[in-house]
């Protein structure tokens, strides 16, 4: 694993922005920076590959025990939604995707820093983006990416979702959100579904049907929503989905991997698994340098490193919640760069990778998505 300075495509902004990119730029910082890139060999991606199946299984364990045990006030999932996950694990729900992030340096094993099991993004720069990529700049090399394959195979095994529409939804005022929702649009209908986006503050709840409905009082029975369960469920029209829930992507029991408090649990089970890092509900339970995060926190908010005799917080809003503690596990530093893998699992399989890096420790909403190759043999 090495990080290497490429020149950019003269036309990249153009290039990016036909294939749906349009957030390449944040505030003014590349957010997509094919100025660098990262090369694998092929032992390093099967490395990943087999970490990320590996990972995935535990975890399916891990909710399994969860439902099993009645776990879920550890993680802070409302008593009166219980029934909903429970229903919704024993019912074998399908999940659409999750993605692992893993700190990796390509020597030792890769290890779990967390799952973004419910809303990951960084969805179509990963399978979109950095392909097109690979194919103008190293047309001879391999990518680890069959994500848009393995996106319109779900899609293609979900007979369920033919009986009628489909909707997608994001929150308004958000390119890189609705990005990713519109690339998951696009597969769906190559997968041969009634696909339909519609934002989030447009839906509706009709109280004689009891039912979700669009901005045209039809009934909404299949969504994708790229909205945290863990805010649905908190909010004033969370009992609806007591009443009446339609088809969810993701399914409610994602609301137990989408918390960090996974992460001890997954410890508490899978005690000294090379994959995995030591992780507690409390301070004692982790000895050296820490990590403390948020039970629901995201892209980084509210997350403390205590490392070195120095500590680093990122700002947020969260917490409130409750905490978990993780053993410090540096990311790998290439040219002054922190970089983070991102893995994907699609339909339960290993998909492929993305690469998010940052000059600080933390990986933020603004960590840059650098793009990456390998090659055979």
């Amino acid at each position: 694993m090495e990080r290497m300075s490429v020149r950019p495509r003269e036309d990249w902004r153009r290039r990016v922005e036909s294939q749906g990119m349009s957030y390449h730029t944040i505030e003014g910082n590349l957010y997509w920076d094919e100025s660098a890139c990262y090369r694998f060999t092929e032992r390093e991606i099967d490395a990943l590959d087999d970490a990320t199946t590996e990972l995935q299984r535990l975890s399916l364990a891990a909710v399994q025990e969860v439902v099993r045990r009645d776990l879920f006030d550890r993680l802070r999932i409302p008593r009166e939604f219980v029934p909903l996950v429970t229903r919704s694990w024993e019912a074998s729900e399908p999940s659409l995707y999750g993605r692992f992030d893993l700190v990796y340096d390509g020597a030792g094993p890769p290890k779990l820093l967390e799952y973004n099991a419910d809303t990951p993004t960084a969805l179509l720069e990963a399978s979109v983006i950095q392909w097109f990529w690979v194919k103008d700049v190293f047309p001879r090399a391999d990518q680890f990416n069959s994500i848009h394959e393995k996106l319109i195979e779900f899609w293609q095994r979900r007979p369920d979702l033919r009986s009628g529409p489909v909707y997608f939804a994001c929150v308004e005022e958000n390119a890189e959100d609705l990005g990713n929702v519109e690339y998951l649009v696009d597969t769906a209908v190559q997968g041969g579904l009634d696909a339909r986006f519609i934002f989030v503050e447009e839906i509706g709840w009709d109280r004689s049907g009891c039912r979700l409905v669009d901005l045209e009082n039809s009934p909404i029975p299949a969504l994708f929503k790229l909205y945290p369960w863990e805010w649905m469920v908190r909010e004033e029209f969370g009992p609806n989905l007591l009443v009446s829930c339609p088809r969810m992507l993701e399914p409610a029991w994602k609301m137990i991997l989408s918390n960090k408090g996974i992460l001890p649990l997954l410890w508490e089970l899978f005690p000294g698994h090379p994959f995995l890092l030591p992780a507690s509900f409390e301070r004692e339970g982790v000895t050296g340098d820490f990590v403390r995060k948020p039970l629901l926190s995201r892209e980084g908010g509210n997350v403390t490193i205590c490392a070195g005799g120095e500590t680093i917080e990122n700002p947020g809003t969260y917490g409130e919640e409750g905490w978990i503690y993780q053993a410090y596990a540096p990311l790998p530093r290439f040219d002054g760069n922190h970089a983070v893998i991102g893995s994907w699992v699609i339909g339960g399989k290993t998909a492929g990778i993305g690469i998010r890096e940052d000059t600080g420790p933390i990986t933020t909403n603004a960590s840059r998505f650098v793009p990456h190759f390998f090659e055979e043999g």
